[in-house]
């Protein structure tokens, strides 16, 4: 097949005239020479789609995002997300060219310590970049979330405003690739999309056939067109290849964006027929170009082909970067343009402005903790029941706090009561009323694509929302759970149903390993409370970190409400102590603290009760109270030592799951009572007993610990 270069332009594009002059095309080649010289450098990497893809990632950059690089969290810019994540040099490049603040020095150092240039982007390490996106399908399917928060917002600030007029109104630009398109999150979170009639949400499918192990006609040969068009999209096709020659008609690809602009009822996916790595003269189009280094030879000629000197590496012209750069003032003069239009919304909007300048600050509204709903020592009461509770009186003063379910919003108690759903009043049925600016999330039965539609939403800006399953299934949004903690954002995930005793559902559904295994995510906060109470606190605590990602793992069965002071801490203590993760529920009524019983959740009250039986036999037991060991790591070694003492060695968890990681608080001596084998069918009282998972068990596990 013949190529040509850049197809040269200066049309009307929906009445834009878009302007491409042969700095431009001298920009794009330099992108291209710059990603395969830094790939060399390192020696590893992936340069074919960074070469081929610079036409489209300077357009969207140059031509047509609306950013300003002097600040990349300006609240009007529009969001571009590379899903291509491994193709990171395809974002370094336009950030260093257009005056983010990455240098060459940066492209030079790609994929090496201590750089601005990992080998994938990471969001809060290099500015600009909006999303980590390491895992193919991630960036897609978060893009769905950002969607989702973009319209969320401007219903929170500007609902009235009609459609393009708004300050909040703005695109989520994504650059996906045949990886992207095989992944099964994309095809949950794309559903949707679809569903959803996210206008404001643009990607572009970089179809050019190639992976790793080369043509994608080995696995991957579904008609992605008719899927998407399935799903609600609107799909338009732009084919480079079409006329037998190679032309990167940049006119068409910028006539097919404004035409995704101009859809304002449907996302859009812009298939994009291209050749990886072209116009490498001869591993274009292979596998060989995907993810390795081009070699000294296919890099001379690579130059060769573009018109740039195979004995130069990292050229890059002064006119091309003085030309680039003027995307700082291009930034600042958009910039000050939105900033007239925010301001007469300020003025036009005051008590919409106040709600601003508090999510802007992440800050809870005033009467927060006094609106927490309180429960009578004694009650029974299921956690999960709890936690809706909090939830409903929460959602009347926290216009931010939006969120739902994996099609399980009965079971998890995750709806906050007499609001619409977030979706399209045509969406709407006998049992939910829907409005595009509704606050009950129904993800239907993808807990992938809620993992990473939430934190997409995170990512987005201030609000707060949260999503909700059974803990057995959080085995299908772990990917998204471990990225929410990679990335350090606030994301929330409401797990309950989180021990065998669910009972009935057998082991299909019963959590054995799930809260060991959650605890092993570096950053995310596993949190399981022992009482309703408790649950309010906790809730509070995650609203008010506005870092790391929390997991709520709750009951299903009732368990009782603790009792607050006397023997037992008093309710402001409790309250701290769930803040700090682990607490002194009840100190031993002896003289002395022989034995320390650590439990979570439901299986608290069987450490209480171990406790009373313990001291008729003269034994000393404390029962410590550890909703979450992650705020507790967090703490002092002085209140550590406060509340797990190192000269008390005699010890016991106790936790209806592995006892994995426990050992770390137990020691030696210590004992676990848990369960070390999948579950079963039947009543939780029955499994509780045939498991041993009893107050007998916690005290013969503390006599052993004591005699060991």
């Amino acid at each position: 097949m013949r190529c040509s270069l850049l197809f040269p332009f200066e049309r009307s594009v929906l009445g834009n005239e878009l302007q491409w002059n042969e700095l431009d095309d001298l920009a794009v080649n330099t992108a291209r020479v710059l990603a395969a010289d830094a790939v060399e450098k390192v020696g590893n990497g992936h340069p074919g789609t960074a070469i081929s893809l610079a036409p489209v990632s300077y357009l969207l950059h140059q031509k047509v995002m609306r950013h300003d690089p002097a600040d990349s969290a300006w609240v009007g810019r529009d969001r571009f997300i590379l899903s291509v994540g491994h193709s990171s040099l395809t974002q370094y490049v336009q950030l260093y060219l257009g005056g983010y603040g990455l240098e060459l020095e940066d492209l030079k150092a790609l994929r090496t310590w201590g750089s601005k240039t990992p080998g994938h982007p990471e969001f809060g390490h290099t500015d600009g970049v909006e999303i980590t996106t390491g895992p193919l399908g991630q960036g897609l399917a978060s893009a769905v979330g950002f969607a989702y928060a973009a319209r969320y917002e401007r219903g929170l600030f500007d609902p009235a405003a009609a459609p393009g007029t708004s300050p909040f109104d703005h695109f989520i630009y994504v650059v996906a690739g045949d990886g992207d398109l095989q992944e099964g999150v994309t095809s949950e979170a794309s559903s949707l999309a679809g569903h959803q009639e996210l206008g404001n949400l643009i990607a572009i499918y970089d179809s050019n056939q190639i992976s790793i192990e080369d043509d994608t006609d080995i696995s991957f040969s579904e008609d992605v067109a008719k899927r998407y068009e399935s799903y609600g999209w609107q799909v338009l096709q732009v084919d480079w290849k079409k006329t037998g020659h190679y032309v990167e008609d940049v006119a068409e690809l910028n006539r097919a964006i404004a035409e995704a602009q101009a859809e304002s009822t449907k996302p859009s996916l812009i298939i994009l027929k291209t050749i990886i790595g072209w116009p490498s003269p001869g591993k274009q189009n292979t596998g060989g170009i995907h993810g390795a280094k081009l070699g000294a030879e296919e890099l001379a000629g690579l130059k060769e082909a573009l018109g740039f000197d195979p004995a130069e590496h990292f050229a890059v012209a002064p006119e091309v970067i003085a030309h680039t750069r003027e995307a700082v003032t291009r930034g600042a003069e958009t910039r000050a343009a939105w900033q007239e239009s925010f301001d007469a919304w300020a003025a036009a909007n005051p008590e919409r402005k106040e709600l601003f300048d508090r999510l802007e600050a992440r800050e809870l509204p005033a009467g927060a903790l006094e609106a927490l709903p309180t429960f009578e020592p004694g009650a029974s009461v299921a956690t999960r029941s709890a936690s809706g509770k909090v939830l409903a009186a929460l959602g009347p003063i926290m216009p931010e706090l939006w969120g739902g379910s994996a099609d399980l919003a009965g079971s998890n108690n995750t709806t906050i009561p007499g609001v619409p759903s977030f979706v399209p009043a045509g969406h709407s049925t006998s049992s939910w009323s829907g409005d595009q600016y509704g606050r009950v999330l129904h993800f239907g039965i993808r807990e992938h694509a809620m993992g990473a539609i939430l934190n997409g939403i995170q990512l987005h800006g201030k609000t707060r929302s949260y999503g909700g399953t059974f803990l057995i299934f959080s085995d299908y949004m772990r990917p998204a759970v471990r990225l929410a903690a990679l990335m350090n954002v606030p994301s929330v995930f409401v797990w309950t149903h989180d021990s065998v005793a669910l009972g009935e559902d057998g082991p299909t559904h019963q959590p054995i390993e799930q809260l060991a295994t959650l605890r092993a995510i570096p950053n995310l906060a596993v949190v399981r409370p022992a009482d309703a109470n408790e649950v309010s606190i906790a809730w509070h605590e995650i609203l008010t970190r506005t870092a790391g990602p929390a997991g709520l793992a709750l009951t299903r069965q009732n368990v009782p409400v603790l009792p607050r002071g006397g023997d037992f801490a008093s309710a402001e203590q409790a309250a701290e102590g769930v803040r700090r993760g682990a607490y002194v529920l009840a100190d031993s009524p002896t003289d002395s603290v022989d034995v320390l019983l650590i439990a979570t959740g439901s299986e608290v009250q069987l450490a209480v009760a171990a406790r009373e039986q313990l001291a008729a036999e003269g034994v000393g037991a404390r029962v410590v109270s550890a909703p979450c060991l992650e705020w507790f790591a967090e703490q002092t070694a002085e209140y550590r030592e406060s509340v797990l003492p190192t000269a008390v060695t005699a010890r016991v968890s106790v936790e209806a799951g592995l006892s994995l990681g426990w050992d770390r608080i137990v020691g030696d001596r210590g004992r676990s009572v848990s369960i070390e084998h999948f579950g079963a069918s039947a009543d939780f009282e029955t499994l509780f007993r045939e498991f041993g998972v009893t107050t007998d068990a916690v005290i013969a596990a503390a006599r052993e610990s004591l005699a060991a």
